[in-house]
């Protein structure tokens, strides 16, 4: 029944937590250095990113997805080959703003530069897309936070970045490379019964999600609620999606209560590897609620249903959903193209419809 899932995708829980709509953040840019213009091994595909803050006040900017992750195997580049994008393989995160500390951000004070190193060997399918020359940009799209406000109490900004892209040509070695740490066995990991039946429960409570929300399309069509989450989107297109979660049944992805890769740091709920679509749930997952309990004070902006974040997680496996933005409200605000593609607005979607017609 269950699959091993690497996704980092992070979604951002707390009533009280929302990302503004793009902005664009001129006093901040983003250079980038790299290899030689052509390289003939994967081992040197090795990159410096200069990130300056020539405001004139401190910025407090949330790392996770975005090139000032150097720690996590999160996506902090965009690469793209002859016009298309590569396969990203490493990880994707479930993030509890809540629950984030200050290690979560980096913070650059007002004309200051710092640098980011990477290593982006093991995180794309360069094998799959063969000898040629690679555009390397950077993932530049932050979401900032007030320096001085308690992160659980802030709004988000969420702004753009300019940044520069480089060019490598790539010959020779491009075999995969493992991602420090991943295992790529699909191996259960859970002794603690309790945790187990806590995750076997999350599962069929996303699948069972999945199911209401597709019959919900199939009944209301584009609603005022579908068109809040989706825009003008075909509603076969939702639906397909919501169907490919419910009819998950792959006897190879595992979801497991052990942090395998050390990605549990602040505010991490849960991950998923992309390379194998195992998940791996932390600590934090274990604080969060059933679906009936919508019906008793429960908020759908709180974010914080077990089903809800499987089902999250369960996109990026079946459906190779991305991480755009994170909260029901920035949902809502993403333009059609990215609503699509966002694993955060079929959690939102759903936990909606199950309040509108199960309470």
């Amino acid at each position: 029944m269950f699959a091993s899932l690497f996704t980092l995708g992070l979604a951002l829980t707390g009533a009280s937590v929302f990302a503004t709509p793009l902005k664009r953040a001129d006093s901040l840019t983003v250079s980038l250095s790299g290899p030689a213009t052509s390289v003939t091994s994967l081992d040197e595909l090795k990159f410096t990113a200069s990130i300056t803050n020539a405001g004139a006040e401190a910025v407090k900017i949330l790392k996770y997805g975005t090139i000032l992750d150097n720690v996590l195997p999160t996506r902090s580049f965009t690469i793209t080959k002859d016009g298309a994008t590569v396969p990203f393989t490493g990880i994707k995160l479930t993030v509890s703003l809540a629950d984030l500390d200050d290690s979560a951000f980096a913070t650059i004070g007002a004309g200051e530069t710092i640098t980011v190193d990477h290593d982006v060997s093991s995180l794309f399918d360069f094998a799959s897309a063969g000898e040629g020359t690679y555009t390397f940009e950077p993932v530049t799209t932050f979401q900032m936070a007030d320096v001085a406000a308690k992160v659980a109490a802030s709004t988000l900004d969420k702004v753009t970045v300019s940044s520069t892209s480089v060019d490598v040509h790539i010959s020779g070695d491009l075999a995969a490379r493992d991602v420090a740490g991943i295992d790529k066995r699909a191996t259960p990991v859970c002794s603690d019964s309790t945790k187990k039946a806590f995750i076997t429960s999350s599962y069929s409570e996303a699948k069972s999600l999945a199911s209401l929300s597709s019959s919900y399309i199939s009944s209301n069509g584009k609603n005022s609620l579908y068109t809040a989450y989706w825009g003008a989107t075909a509603t076969s297109t939702i639906s397909g999606v919501y169907n490919a979660v419910a009819s998950e049944s792959s006897s190879s992805r595992t979801l497991s209560c052990t942090d395998t890769y050390g990605a549990c740091t602040s505010g991490v709920i849960a991950y998923t590897v992309i390379s194998t679509t195992n998940i791996y749930y932390c600590s934090l997952f274990f604080n969060e609620v059933a679906s009936s309990n919508l019906c008793t004070g429960t908020t759908v902006a709180a974010r914080n249903i077990r089903g809800g974040t499987t089902l999250h997680e369960l996109t990026h496996a079946v459906a190779d959903t991305d991480d755009v933005t994170y909260g029901c409200s920035a949902d809502q605000a993403l333009s059609d193209a990215n609503a699509k593609i966002n694993a955060d607005n079929y959690n939102c979607f759903a936990t909606q419809v199950y309040q509108n017609t199960q309470c």
